[in-house]
């Protein structure tokens, strides 16, 4: 039931995917987008060309800069192998242990994922060369259809800044596969200073000629 980008069926989406592979230069993908009220883009694939998909909702609420960064993010999890190696973890996973010891290697694994968002939400800026616009497609995705109005995303940002003030919160995300917003915005505020990050986008740059 998903439809699949071609510059004949989304035109309008293919400079958003150019761009973004010729920064990264990640390797060739397929994107398809699935009809959904849901903000969300997921990536999977074991062989070439992975599969990103996209929920239609995305493009009623994120702007060009932000498509880019989601973009960019899945991206991002195919150039760093996350989705064959996250195939590959997950159905490790189901080897039959000891109970500590599954419960081990899930708390492991439930790392190991958050560490790849981050990583993810790196190229996502990369992609877009915007920490603001990184930042409000996160914001977004986190307001869900509130994020249609002024006072839904405001809600959001209160929800945001206030996550990890709760030591539940804070728990639950040992077993959670995503880090908090609040902490990727963080992050993503702490990499867009970086020497690191001015460097890479210089090459990004040159990617593009």
């Amino acid at each position: 039931q998903a439809r699949l980008v071609t510059p004949q069926t989304v035109p309008e989406l293919i400079p958003v995917v150019n761009q973004a592979q010729a920064r990264l230069q990640v390797e060739p993908v397929q994107i398809f987008i699935v009809t959904n009220k849901t903000l969300n883009a997921y990536t999977f694939g074991m062989q070439t060309p992975k599969a990103i998909v996209l929920h239609s909702a995305l493009f009623h609420l994120m702007d060009q800069d932000e498509l880019q960064f989601i973009m960019g993010h899945e991206m991002g999890h195919v150039d760093l192998g996350h989705t064959w190696l996250n195939t590959l973890v997950g159905g490790m996973a189901g080897i039959p242990s000891t109970y500590s010891a599954a419960a081990i290697l899930e708390l492991a694994f439930r790392w190991w994922n958050r560490a790849c968002e981050y990583s993810a939400d790196r190229a996502g800026l990369l992609a877009c060369n915007n920490p603001n616009k990184s930042i409000t497609a996160l914001i977004k995705l986190e307001a869900g259809s509130d994020a249609h109005s002024q006072a839904g995303i405001l809600r959001a940002i209160q929800r945001i800044e206030s996550e990890d003030d709760d030591l539940v919160n804070n728990l639950s995300e040992l077993l959670a596969s995503h880090p908090m917003i609040i902490k990727r915005i963080q992050q993503i505020r702490d990499y867009a200073a970086s020497s690191d990050y001015h460097k890479l986008q210089a090459l990004m740059n040159q990617n593009l000629q």
